[in-house]
């Protein structure tokens, strides 16, 4: 892997990797790690925030899903809509049965094609055919699975997609705070950033005693350390 450049920049990489961390780790706005930066003697731009996120952010996303374990074989999909600049639009995302996110995708149907695209990615990216898809009651899903010849495989049913359906909450939380999406392109490069780095540092604390949960958490911190250093 090559090293991320950090060569023509003003601020030091400890602080752009800092900046980009606080960003995607937690709910804040840019103005937020503006502030949190200033309290620390550290004055930058929340527009230069901006600008760190958007350069360096895909780059990292990109070397942690590298870095992640091979997902479970139960795959869970679900889909919720958007407003982005006055229309609605649809985020479909999948994820496993351990809650890793394993790809999201803005689109404007909520129909068979836009299902059968979101499988079809899924399929490419990677490289096996899950033993159980569970879906809700669209049956969008199902056209598709039968399309791919995996109907055997899908399974749908109002309580067991919750899962799914509440992965959507740090997505929503994260809506609010940036006070919606601005374009379907700049949701989609945010939101799969930001699913990268939510799977990386989403350790299940609640399902883990306190040593196991430090142990992850370091785990995690060190994975990141690694990825914004090389991409």
């Amino acid at each position: 892997m090559h090293k991320i450049s950090y060569r023509g920049y003003r601020f030091p990489p400890e602080i752009i990797q800092q900046s980009i961390w606080l960003y995607f780790r937690f709910t804040l706005s840019f103005r937020d790690v503006e502030d949190l930066l200033a309290e620390r003697g550290i004055t930058v731009s929340y527009e230069t925030v901006r600008r760190w996120v958007n350069h360096f952010g895909p780059m990292i996303a990109a070397d942690l899903r590298k870095r992640r374990p091979k997902p479970c074989t139960t795959w869970h999909l679900d889909e919720v809509y958007l407003k982005i600049a006055g229309r609605t639009v649809y985020l479909w995302r999948a994820i496993d049965a351990e809650g890793e996110v394993l790809d999201v995708l803005v689109q404007f149907k909520r129909n068979k094609h836009a299902a059968l695209k979101l499988m079809r990615k899924l399929l490419k990216k990677y490289g096996f055919v899950p033993d159980r898809l569970i879906t809700e009651g669209l049956r969008s899903y199902g056209a598709a699975a039968h399309d791919l010849g995996i109907s055997n495989r899908h399974a749908s049913g109002r309580w067991q997609n919750n899962r799914a359906e509440n992965s959507h909450q740090p997505t929503r939380r994260r809506e609010r705070k940036m006070q919606r999406f601005k374009s379907p392109g700049s949701a989609q490069r945010f939101l799969s950033a930001h699913a990268a780095v939510f799977s990386t540092f989403n350790v299940q604390r609640h399902l883990t005693s306190a040593p196991t949960h430090r142990v992850l958490r370091a785990a995690a911190m060190r994975t990141w350390r690694e990825a914004e250093m090389a991409a």
